[in-house]
């Protein structure tokens, strides 16, 4: 046999063998679709929308929860929706910790990339130590005070958790299990229970909700953001909405930045005193399911003028 025939013989068998993806199914293009998102003009709730359904599939007020424990891994996050800060102490006993000298210089938020690698808690099994955490505020700006946590372990998919008052010396401890169909299970300082604080990740797509964003520092936006689990997005600023189909939009560069849609489709007018919605940008979006949509925003207010009601028209392609 010739090296030649041989080497066909052997890329043939590699194609063979290799997995395929599955294609998504052939489906027809859909039809562009309304919706409002009603957030109302305090920005209150947090909103959970599937594109692939037109629904919203859940919708919670964005105080009830706290903190929120990933079910794939072992990294824990603040609500950035009230804009939460978490300060790494020295204090291994966290009955002894009360300390917050230095916590201005050295809070930090979670990314609103919502990249694990940059959360407000961090690396912590890589050290034993208590955390002291600054709650946020509420939908009217009141702030949530002050709560102190210290991570204990994390085996078989179940974290063991301290939490207390600020200057308490006492402590109770708490366990969060991990369900992989759900991206986090969440945690309340208001009631100590554990919250299902998202739908079941292969259930939505985007959510509509306050969030923490960089901006010269930490500031509190109200936007959109994806779903962390296989779901991703671009932004075409300068391509018409009706010009945009199915093998244009397999051509983009996607990112999976949860931010990548984010705030920043409205601007607010000083003079007017009201919001302006950016309907040229256009933002392509995969969901879990390999479906792509198109979208883009064309109000913030409700029909008797109220802020607070993201109107998004979007298509199946």
């Amino acid at each position: 046999m010739s090296k030649q025939l041989f080497l066909l013989l052997g890329i043939a068998l590699f194609f063979s063998c290799k997995k395929k993806e599955l294609p998504v199914p052939k489906h027809a293009e859909g039809s562009i679709t309304k919706v409002i998102i009603p957030l109302t003009s305090n920005y209150k709730y947090q909103i959970y929308f599937s594109l692939g359904n037109n629904a919203i599939v859940q919708q919670q007020l964005k105080t009830s929860w706290d903190i929120a424990f990933q079910c794939n891994g072992k990294n824990i996050v603040l609500n950035s929706s009230k804009m939460m800060f978490a300060y790494k102490t020295n204090d291994a006993n966290i009955n002894e910790s009360s300390d917050t000298t230095g916590f201005q210089q050295n809070k930090k938020y979670d990314s609103p990339t919502g990249n694990m690698d940059s959360t407000a808690i961090g690396n912590w099994w890589s050290n034993n130590t208590t955390y002291i955490i600054d709650r946020g505020y509420n939908e009217s700006g009141q702030h949530l005070g002050w709560k102190k946590i210290k991570i204990i372990s994390y085996n078989n998919n179940i974290f063991t958790f301290s939490i207390a008052d600020i200057s308490a010396t006492s402590s109770q401890t708490y366990q969060a299990v991990q369900d992989t169909s759900y991206n986090f299970i969440g945690f309340s300082f208001n009631d100590n229970q554990m919250k299902y604080i998202e739908p079941p990740k292969n259930q939505w797509d985007i959510v509509f909700t306050s969030y923490t964003e960089k901006l010269s520092g930490p500031y509190l936006v109200t936007g959109c953001l994806l779903n962390r689990y296989k779901t991703d997005a671009t932004i075409d600023k300068t391509t018409p909405f009706e010009n945009i189909n199915y093998n244009k939009a397999i051509a983009y560069n996607l990112s999976k930045n949860i931010n990548i849609i984010g705030y920043n489709w409205k601007e607010y007018d000083f003079n007017l005193s009201s919001y302006t919605v950016f309907s040229n940008y256009v933002y392509i979006i995969r969901n879990s399911k390999n479906y792509y949509f198109k979208l883009r925003f064309i109000d913030f207010y409700s029909n008797s003028g109220e802020k607070g009601y993201p109107t998004f028209e979007y298509m199946l392609l």
